[in-house]
This record gives structure tokens, sequence and C-alpha cells, in this order.
């Protein structure tokens, strides 16, 4: 039977309690992000869980998902935009400061995490892989949407910048240490074509042209025209890039 736990703890950043649901006992670890609004049980509500069960029970990887605060952040529309952004900064800070140093203790393998995410948990996957590469191995981001504008009407402050890739990755100098770091790791961007990916769309085009006007090799991957916005296609993705993730497969780029 697989093994699975839930862990909970008060952040003082965040000023309240945030679950992480662990599923694996061994392996390389992988942090989840869940859709938007979402909880740590969002993977196993939907069936990733299961998808993934083949690899979890072999000891190949071990998942840690997350809660999340969207709703009062990207999904909160008619919150002061200010407060908004200061609230995911906090929680940038929450994973970076609390959730990653709970992951290396509890994983002990010393391997740092993979980070994955499907639609917004794949923009929060973005977000902190772009922001700190050297804490992760590698990044699945799945029918991610990349400009944080969008979730904002349009508007973007300081601390909004930080969290829109779209907006601080061009402004990136070419020699930072950074963008030899992406390359040297899997950085991979799917998003489908098909129903509900409009804004994925466009934004992974914009991260693909960025990657490519700054030397960065990556895998922007754009699947067809029936691909929708779904969790039938993202179990279907996960399981065909973790391989390159993992180092099973040679890493493919197309920039």
């Amino acid at each position: 039977m697989m093994f699975r736990e839930e862990i909970s703890w008060y952040s003082t950043r965040l000023e309240h309690h945030m679950s992480i649901r662990i599923y694996g006992e061994k392996g390389t670890p992988v942090l989840v992000f869940p859709t938007q609004d979402a909880m740590s049980d969002n993977f196993e509500n939907f069936g990733m869980i299961d998808t993934l069960s083949g690899y979890i029970e072999s000891g190949k990887i071990q998942l840690f998902c997350v809660d999340t605060v969207d709703a009062a952040t990207w999904s909160n529309v008619w919150g002061d935009k200010g407060w908004r952004a200061g609230r995911q900064e906090s929680y940038y800070n929450y994973v970076v400061e609390e959730v990653l140093p709970f992951i290396a203790e509890r994983n002990g393998t010393g391997i740092l995490p993979i980070v994955t995410g499907c639609s917004l948990g794949g923009f929060h996957a973005a977000i902190l892989f772009l922001r700190r590469p050297e804490l992760f191995s590698g990044i699945l981001s799945l029918s991610g949407v990349y400009d944080a504008k969008f979730f904002f009407d349009g508007w973007l402050d300081g601390t909004l910048y930080e969290n829109s890739p779209v907006d601080f990755l061009p402004n990136m100098q070419s020699d930072h240490p950074y963008i030899q770091q992406y390359s040297e790791k899997p950085l991979i961007l799917c998003v489908g074509q098909g129903a509900w990916e409009d804004e994925g769309r466009r934004t992974t085009a914009i991260m693909r042209d960025i990657f490519q006007a700054k030397g960065i090799r990556a895998w922007v991957d754009f699947w067809g025209h029936d691909v929708n916005h779904d969790w039938y296609w993202w179990k279907e993705q996960i399981l065909y890039y973790l391989p390159y993730l993992l180092g099973e497969k040679e890493l493919e780029a197309n920039c």
C-alpha cells in the first residue's frame, strides 16, 4: 500500500496553518503545486496520485503536495492589488523558507526537488524555479500562465513584477549566473492548443521567445489542437515528461 501522510504547521509568514501531503517514502522529491484555489489534496482528488503510483511505490519519486493561498491572491479580483501582490510574495517566502527545508529534511536524499504543477500550479512552479533555480533540479509546468498582469487587470508593481516571469526574465542580464543554471537543468513548459488553453498558449509562446533571446536551453512544447486544459491531458503529459526529469531519457530542447 502506498505511503500517505498529511503534515500541518502554523506558518509565521502566512499567519495560519498550512498542510502538506506526502506520497511515498523515498526517491527524488517532487514539490507539487495544485490547480487554482485548490489545496494539498488536489492531485489525489483528481487521480494524479494513481497515475504516478508506479513511480511512487517503486521509490523513484516522493511527492510533497502543498496548500495555496490563491483565493487571497490570484483569484481575489475585488481585493486591493497591492495587498494581493504582497500576500503572494509571502506565499513565495513560505515555500522557500519553510517548505523547501522541510522537504530536504524529510526526504533525506540530498537531491534537489523537481517542481511541478498544472494550470495555476504550473505558474507557481515557474515563479519558484525561475527566481531560485539553485534550489531545484528541474521544472515541469503544464498549462501555466506566466503573466501575473493577467490576474490583475494589467496592473503591476514592484512586488508583483517579481512574480511575473514574462516581465522579470527579459530584464535579466545576459551574464547573470541563473542563465547558465536554467540551461543546465530540465526546464520544461508544456501547453495544449485546445479548449481553455488560450492564455496558456499565448504566454508559453512569450516564454519560448524569451528563452531563445537569452540563449536559455529549454523544452517548450505545444501539444495538439485537441489537447484541452484538462486533467486527462495533464496525466498523459506528466507520464511523458517524468523520465526526462529523472534522467531516464535524454532531455530534448527546442531553443
